[in-house]
């Protein structure tokens, strides 16, 4: 019978067929990180249950950290220092490796985990954080869960679930110049909307995502939560074998060779079925901008907010997203002033995007009133790109340079921008008071803040990078 990647995976993993319909799936990896995984450990040691695998577990410090220089234990989100605090305990009772504040290789935990290879290609990997997705372009089947589930994992190296429809999404033809996987990604929400993924396992697969490397497919994958898939998926090619090879938790030698052969063959049968199949022509695509309060009110960044009707969403929240962000029908958003601009999570805070970012900062200034801040994904980013210099860059152009962390992806009682500062940000989500309270987020590339920044209102990049 002819499977899918993610059939394959799946029907590898699974343990047995439960009474109500479920299945049990061993896991292989669990991720933890503060905000989320000292409760689980926490809720575990309650129990008087061991962690059956310690050393398939990993818990990093990511989400309510401070990230400005010479941080500590300390946060300014009010109970943050309680979380670190409970998390360190916790892990270190259960035996499992922490990534902690001054450990050289702590990061988000989605950009961490890609980066030491704990995900693998074949592998299940589960974790309290709704973008686990992100790391299916490897060729992993990693999905977000909560906390009680985290503990049942966290036990029994194994989670009941129940199998989800398939869906894969066709993208051929080329991006172009300019145009980047944030980009593709956004049109996707803007094509489908917030429920085109409906809860399926998303196969990402054509010629331009083949196109894409490592870092654009952990860029797409990350948005698929936003798609409202389970998880999405990429098979393993050998950009995948390359970038793993070499790295902390992969195999080494002969285990190598032979693991490295078995990904390969990760792929779904040329005649799979699918319960749905989507068409996307890459060509399409220009560089994107957010309007709305919903990833899905998006549009190119030379267009026009539309009326209410005419996008995404129903009439009323659009109307009420209007409203929130300070904008009428037919107003052009390239030109619009900002406040603020925001290069970082999970999303986009990779070396390769810091790389594109300072390419259009070099010799160039952030405008003036216009707070810029880039906070590096991973500890092991920000020493790459300081090797590079890239750190001079940012600084010079007038952008604070930060220690990784989540930072100001999101709201959390800590640090924010301010009511209705209009903030350009390469992260994921622009819901009411994402960033703070009352703030205005716009989505985009980090080439698009890094544009916007400079020109003191929002920009296409491409025509900065002309001048």
């Amino acid at each position: 019978m002819s499977r899918t990647i993610f059939d394959k995976i799946w029907d590898a993993h699974r343990v047995t067929r439960t009474p109500g319909g479920l299945d049990l799936i061993l896991i292989d990896r669990i991720l933890l990180h503060e905000r989320t995984g000292g409760v689980a450990l926490r809720g575990l040691e309650e129990r008087g249950l061991p962690v059956a695998a310690p050393d398939q577990a990993f818990a990093v410090m990511d989400h309510i950290i401070d990230t400005r220089p010479g941080r500590t234990d300390r946060t300014l989100m009010p109970t943050g220092t309680d979380f670190i605090l409970a998390t360190r305990e916790a892990a270190g009772k259960a035996g499992i490796r922490l990534f902690d504040l001054d450990d050289p290789q702590q990061g988000i935990v989605h950009v961490m985990s890609p980066e030491l290879s704990i995900v693998l290609p074949g592998a299940t990997l589960i974790c309290p954080d709704s973008h686990t997705c992100s790391q299916g372009a490897l060729g992993a089947l990693a999905w977000g869960i909560g906390s009680t589930e985290a503990e049942h994992a966290l036990a029994t190296s194994t989670l009941r679930v129940r199998r989800p429809p398939r869906m894969r999404i066709r993208i051929d033809g080329e991006l172009a110049p300019g145009v980047t996987a944030k980009d593709l990604a956004l049109a996707l929400l803007g094509r489908f909307g917030v429920g085109g993924g409906a809860g399926h396992v998303v196969e990402y697969a054509g010629s331009a995502v083949r196109a894409l490397d490592v870092e654009g497919r952990l860029t797409l994958c990350n948005m698929a939560t936003e798609f409202a898939a389970f998880t999405a998926i990429i098979a393993p090619d050998e950009k995948v074998i390359d970038f793993l090879e070499g790295r902390r938790f992969a195999p080494t030698g002969a285990d190598w060779a032979a693991a490295a052969g078995h990904w390969l063959s990760l792929a779904s049968d040329d005649d799979a079925r699918f319960d749905v199949e989507r068409i996307f022509d890459a060509r399409d695509v220009a560089p994107m901008i957010s309007w709305g309060t919903s990833p899905q009110q998006v549009v190119a960044i030379d267009g026009a907010v539309p009326a209410p009707g005419e996008g995404q969403g129903t009439t009323e929240g659009q109307a009420r997203a209007l409203d929130y962000m300070g904008l009428a029908p037919g107003m052009r958003l390239a030109e619009l002033p900002i406040d603020a601009a925001f290069i970082g999570s999970c999303t986009n805070s990779r070396i390769g995007d810091l790389r594109r970012a300072a390419a259009l900062l070099r010799g160039r200034h952030v405008a003036p009133g216009v707070k810029a801040i880039c906070v590096p994904g991973s500890t092991q980013v920000k020493r790459a790109a300081e090797a590079e210099g890239l750190d001079e860059i940012f600084r010079a152009a007038g952008f604070e340079w930060r220690e990784s962390g989540c930072s100001m992806c999101f709201f959390a009682g800590g640090e924010s921008f301010g009511p209705q500062e209009r903030v350009v940000s390469s992260t994921n989500r622009n819901f009411e008071s994402r960033q703070g309270p009352g703030t205005r987020t716009h989505l985009a590339s980090p080439e698009t803040v890094a544009a916007s920044a400079i020109a003191g209102h929002i920009a296409d990049p491409r025509q900065v990078a002309a001048r």
